[in-house]
């Protein structure tokens, strides 16, 4: 039986739109910044929407939709990403500018293991390097990346330099290849800069996150309804590192399995008992004794955020601005955000204290829902 002229219709339709989401995919996996603007996605297992060029680590391509625009992924129910900012304003010429000096020191970074040896000292990638390239001075050219970016042109470097070590890795290249491979003056710098972002040492690392000893070899956790819906908590030996929420126990299991993807993960409700009625009271906005203990890796950075927002008392919100002031960087309203949104422990970090400076809640990792139930049980609890 031969298909009518509508089925045809719906048919090529569908065809098509295949044909578009394979092109958008295919511009995800090289972070395509020319398509910036074009198309948004967003990735089901973080609720967040990105730029094609988001320079995160890849979704996996069944966790990913489409959008024309940024609005339609904010409908849809993701939010922004704090990295790649996809609401910023696309024709903005200081957008542009940004997308070709991170598109130059990409290039630059990938073409350096062929040159590298051959580089005298004033030709290696630099802030003074950039402003020439760009015809703007330094000063210019840094505050302008960062205000776009919420990064510094040298942290972009960095990032980009850490991801082609781990890249050349997990290839099997020896530490030493891989090391000037990304523009390494040397091994100790090289491991200075990566011990935090891997967590282990370079040749662990290359080895194989399977066969390395990681940190969290053995993780407990329990999971048990609470007044923000389901609720996760996992410990080491050493204490909570992670508390997360979610509407079903299987999001939750699959959060645990990326966060600790390597460790043996057991459930445990017995031995966590306790700390799970002192969350559900410090939920409520109560005061708990005593104090939970943690068990977390943070930057330098983030530490300090962190324990800023531990003193914020309950009932009371800062502003991100606030924050940063707080900790002596008032610039770094942007990385205070980015701190917050990579807060493991949920509540016992109480980063739904932190707001916009015009009042409104701002993002939440858990959902502004539950943020905005969070701060009217403290208000209420302590009024």
């Amino acid at each position: 039986m031969k298909p009518t002229s509508q089925q045809t219709v719906v048919q090529t339709a569908a065809q098509t739109a295949v044909q578009i989401n394979d092109r958008r995919w295919q511009a995800v996996v090289n972070r395509d910044g020319s398509l910036d603007g074009r198309f948004v996605f967003g990735v089901s297992s973080t609720g967040i929407f990105c730029r094609p060029s988001c320079p995160a680590k890849r979704p996996r391509r069944e966790n990913v939709s489409f959008f024309d625009h940024a609005l339609q992924a904010e409908q849809a129910g993701y939010r922004a990403c704090l990295r790649c900012r996809p609401k910023a304003v696309d024709g903005n010429p200081q957008s542009a500018l940004v997308r070709s000096i991170c598109r130059y020191i990409e290039q630059h970074i990938l073409a350096q293991h062929i040159e590298d040896q051959h580089l005298q000292k004033e030709d290696r990638l630099t802030l003074s390097l950039l402003a020439k390239e760009f015809r703007r001075s330094p000063f210019h050219l840094q505050r302008t990346f960062k205000s776009v970016l919420g990064v510094s042109p040298k942290a972009y470097m960095d990032a980009c330099r850490l991801r082609q070590v781990k890249q050349n890795l997990q290839a099997g290249h020896s530490v030493t290849t891989a090391l000037y491979a990304a523009g390494y003056g040397s091994s100790s710098r090289l491991y200075e800069r990566t011990a935090t972002q891997l967590g282990m040492t370079p040749e662990k690392y290359r080895r194989g996150a399977v066969a390395a000893v990681v940190r969290y070899t053995i993780v407990r956790y329990t999971i048990a309804g609470s007044p923000l819906g389901r609720m996760l908590i996992a410990a080491t030996d050493k204490g909570i590192c992670a508390i997360q929420f979610g509407d079903s126990e299987q999001q939750l299991l699959q959060g645990l399995m990326r966060e600790f993807p390597f460790a043996v993960r057991r459930r445990d409700d017995a031995a966590m008992s306790q700390w799970r009625e002192n969350l559900t009271r410090l939920i409520q906005g109560h005061e708990i004794n005593p104090s939970l203990p943690l068990d977390i890796r943070a930057t330098a950075f983030q530490r300090r955020v962190w324990e800023c927002l531990q003193r914020i008392p309950r009932g009371e919100t800062r502003s991100y601005s606030a924050v940063a002031k707080k900790i002596g960087m008032p610039k770094a309203t942007r990385a205070v955000a980015r701190a917050c949104a990579t807060n493991p422990v949920a509540v016992a970090i109480p980063c739904h204290r932190v707001i916009r400076q015009d009042g409104e809640l701002g993002g939440y990792r858990w959902g502004i829902e539950r943020k905005e139930q969070l701060l009217a049980m403290e208000k209420e609890a302590g009024a």
